[in-house]
């Protein structure tokens, strides 16, 4: 079931018209259904009982606040690669024993934050991190549970600013260097090493790259158990893609099933850390159309959405499906969506062909509930959009859209 859907041609999220919505927040804005995310919710937790497993969202993908709560309200943790991220699931109630600590720049000031959360592990990404960890341990009388971030060295046929298992990655440990660090962390007296982590990219369509993958970490895994490493954990990240085009990614069950069948003989808890594949598709980018223009040799349609709000187009050269809230009749034309900022790439599809559309009309970008907001910017000092939420006929607000005021905060003038 869709829940962006078009009723007597106006586009509906749920039982909520866009447009409605539009007329009382303004443009653009991002819109979540809360019965989308639910669905996916479902359908992974579901999935992933087919081993003993702990599902950790991450929260790098979609971090509103009222999307955690929802998520940490049904039971699932969540991975965090920054402080702030920590804060945010904290604040959203997440139990910190469910929290996983990832990213290959923890500073020690969070490091320390992350201690006094009592999370349950830090994936180490290197030997000078893994010493880092040791020494604000040490200074607070604790113990830091661990895993390493280990680099199978899996092509994960995605797109090269996404894929992070590679030997060439800048996270992570090589695969030929974790029996020494694990050796290493044996010796220190404020760490203890419980869990081994991998995850090589994201937007993963194919089975065959995660099949890979952890088909050589249990090699490893095995041979540290042997070794006398107690691997509680095997943290097998997250990656799975979603539709924005044509892909077909494969269903979570499938997924599942295919990693229980390599990890049979498995008694650990794998680690699972979702993002995209529940928050992808359960929310779109609303943006107004400001003018059509026609330079002579090209069209454009100027709307008041643009990188700032939605970076992927620009970053990844991503495809996301553009439809119009409103079906008119009318000649189709063929143009690129633009946004207002001052720079070519601010685009937020190139060449489309559009049903025919005038000036005013809404337009709804879909599958942009994942690193969306998240990667958004005040880039040209224009202010962050807001977020609403839809649950059936209602709507509300979870983040409000930013004023001129809030561009400032913080600054001064010193002359």
């Amino acid at each position: 079931m869709n829940d962006f859907i078009y009723k007597n041609n106006e586009l509906f999220c749920e039982n909520a018209r866009i447009a409605d919505i539009a007329l009382e927040v303004g443009t653009p804005f991002y819109l979540y259904s809360e019965a989308t995310l639910k669905r996916h919710f479902n359908s992974f937790n579901e999935s992933s009982k087919v081993m003993d497993s702990i599902v950790c969202y991450s929260v790098k993908a979609n971090s509103n606040l009222s999307i955690l709560r929802l998520l940490f309200n049904m039971g699932w943790g969540a991975d965090v690669v920054s402080g702030g991220e920590l804060f945010r699931a904290i604040k959203a109630g997440v139990d910190t024993g469910k929290v996983v600590y990832s990213g290959v720049g923890k500073t020690e000031a969070e490091i320390e934050y992350a201690l006094k959360s009592d999370i349950l592990m830090f994936n180490v990404e290197s030997i000078p991190e893994l010493y880092a960890i040791d020494k604000v341990a040490s200074s607070m009388n604790k113990k830091a549970r661990i895993s390493f971030r280990i680099n199978p060295n899996v092509d994960p046929k995605t797109h090269p600013y996404i894929s992070t298992g590679l030997k060439k990655s800048k996270f992570g440990i090589g695969i030929k260097q974790a029996v020494p660090a694990y050796e290493s962390a044996a010796k220190l007296k404020n760490v203890l090493p419980v869990g081994l982590d991998c995850h090589i990219g994201s937007q993963l369509t194919e089975i065959s790259p995660f099949n890979d993958a952890v088909e050589i970490i249990k090699d490893l895994v095995f041979r540290l158990i042997k070794d006398g490493f107690d691997i509680k954990y095997l943290d097998l990240g997250g990656g799975l893609g979603i539709t924005y085009e044509d892909e077909m990614p494969p269903h979570p069950s499938t997924y599942m099933n295919s990693i229980k069948n390599i990890l049979k003989d498995y008694r650990g808890t794998v680690i699972f850390e979702p993002g995209r594949v529940i928050a992808g598709n359960a929310g779109v980018f609303v943006t107004k159309i400001l003018y059509n223009k026609d330079s002579g040799s090209k069209k454009f349609v100027i709307v008041d959405g643009a990188m700032n709000d939605l970076i992927r187009p620009a970053l990844y050269d991503a495809y996301h499906e553009i439809i119009p809230a409103i079906k008119r009749e009318g000649t189709k034309i063929r143009a690129d969506v633009v946004g207002p900022v001052c720079e070519s790439g601010d685009f937020l599809g190139k060449d489309r062909t559009l049903p025919h559309v005038e000036e005013g009309d809404l337009l709804a970008v879909l599958s942009a509930g994942a690193y969306g907001f998240s990667m958004s910017s005040n880039y040209n000092s224009r202010p962050r959009v807001a977020e609403v939420i839809v649950s059936g006929n209602n709507f509300r607000l979870i983040r409000k859209r930013e004023e001129y005021h809030d561009l400032i905060k913080g600054e001064s003038i010193n002359v």
